[in-house]
């Protein structure tokens, strides 16, 4: 049940509840309380570990599954990337993930960070960490740090600007893994092409070295056995500049190394579909405790949903990223109103539908960030809760919103 909450459009205990009672009605079972209490109770005992390892498991299941066809150079690609959730406003959430420190207290949400391993050829999920959206060991780095130990040799790494540092290169390296990112902000500024050996037009491989002061957050003992030197290629293309660990440029060309990091964007349009599709941008749970339950559900209806989308393609000859994500949602979301069982002929056909629709191949595309549709003209809250009701208790509402 909690599975079909998150990938129901209206998600509230309420209506998971209600949906029960009416199958139950509709089977000639015994009739189900629409009381949520036996329900959310239900819920709290749910053991954190059983989505969390179903999910994972899900993940790395869909990733062997992969068409030798559809990989770059044979080699698996993972995406990283990072993301926030809000949560309900309640003490115990604002304690383990504090509201932004400008917000006056009583006016902002808890929120959290999470960071994503994504399969760039299924769109799964491999793995999900989080923690507070600020303060110390909170950056997207620190969480990166947490699941490198996802990345095994011969993978490649793709991820934007906050990641390709010195030890993490390093580490990679020594892994066997390949890395292609965005170069870091500030030093960007400061690449000068005609330094190293040339490998083309702002083309070039170079040597960093490791950084005179330790970090606080690495063990002494593993700073020392990094090594002093790395090599590393530059290259610029479109306007950006990148950092990898494909040094050969006539095995990997700065263009195909360009065309494969655009694809780096389909983890921005996977967290559309967990985040705004299904919902997960704003999180119900008013516990610490349940709010990582939560999250772990909703990647792992994330996940049961790109295995229905990559038997899908495998059934026409079609990638998964091919097809849409809210359209099979929909097909599922109708067959489970329809019936309790799986019937294998009526999930040939179902497959064959979720196949019908694919998204468009737009590339290049811009939109402004900006809506047409105006929100209702009401100001923003300025005030904890209790102290607003308490003014309009005394003064009633303004005029103009009466």
């Amino acid at each position: 049940m909690f599975v079909t909450q998150v990938m129901s459009e209206d998600r509230s205990c309420q209506n998971a509840v209600n949906q029960a009672a009416i199958k139950s009605l509709v089977k000639n079972l015994a009739v189900n309380s629409t009381y949520t209490g036996g329900y959310c109770k239900a819920r709290q005992r749910l053991p954190l570990a059983l989505p969390k390892e179903i999910a994972r498991f899900l993940g790395r299941s869909l990733e062997a599954q992969v068409s030798s066809s559809w990989r770059w150079h044979g080699r698996r690609i993972r995406v990283v990337d990072g993301t926030s959730v809000t949560m309900p406003d309640t003490p115990e959430n604002q304690k383990k993930y504090p509201q932004q420190g400008a917000q006056k207290p009583g006016l902002g949400f808890p929120i959290a960070r999470l960071l994503a391993v994504t399969d760039l050829y299924t769109g799964s999920v491999l793995d999900v960490v989080f923690g507070r959206f600020q303060g110390k060991g909170s950056d997207e780095k620190a969480l990166l740090r947490s699941v490198s130990a996802l990345f095994e040799s011969c993978d490649v790494v793709l991820g934007d600007a906050f990641f390709p540092t010195f030890i993490f290169i390093a580490d990679m390296q020594a892994k066997g893994v390949d890395i292609l990112m965005e170069q870091f902000g500030p030093r960007r500024k400061n690449i000068d092409f005609r330094r190293g050996k040339n490998r083309g037009t702002n083309d070039h491989v170079i040597e960093i070295s490791k950084p005179d002061k330790k970090p606080n957050w690495i063990a002494q003992s593993k700073f020392d056995t990094l090594p002093e030197k790395i090599l590393i290629r530059e290259f610029k293309a479109k306007h950006k500049v990148f950092v990898t660990t494909f040094t050969e440029r006539k095995i990997y060309p700065k263009q195909a190394l360009s065309s494969l990091y655009k694809r780096r964007w389909e983890i921005e349009t996977n967290f559309s579909q967990i985040k705004t599709i299904l919902g997960m941008n704003i999180l119900s749970c008013k516990t610490p405790e349940m709010v990582a339950k939560e999250i772990w559900v909703y990647v792992l209806a994330y996940n049961l949903i790109r295995l229905l989308m990559v038997q899908s393609a495998c059934n026409v000859g079609r990638k998964p990223t091919d097809l849409s994500f809210k359209h099979c949602l929909q097909l599922w979301l109708c067959y489970l109103q329809q019936t309790a069982f799986i019937d294998d002929v009526a999930m040939v056909v179902l497959f064959k539908l979720m196949a019908q629709q694919r998204v468009g191949n737009r590339p290049g595309r811009i939109e402004p960030r900006a809506l047409k549709r105006r929100p209702k003209a009401f100001p923003m809250l300025m005030k904890p809760r209790a102290k607003a009701r308490d003014i309009v208790r005394k003064k009633g509402h303004p005029k103009k919103l009466k």
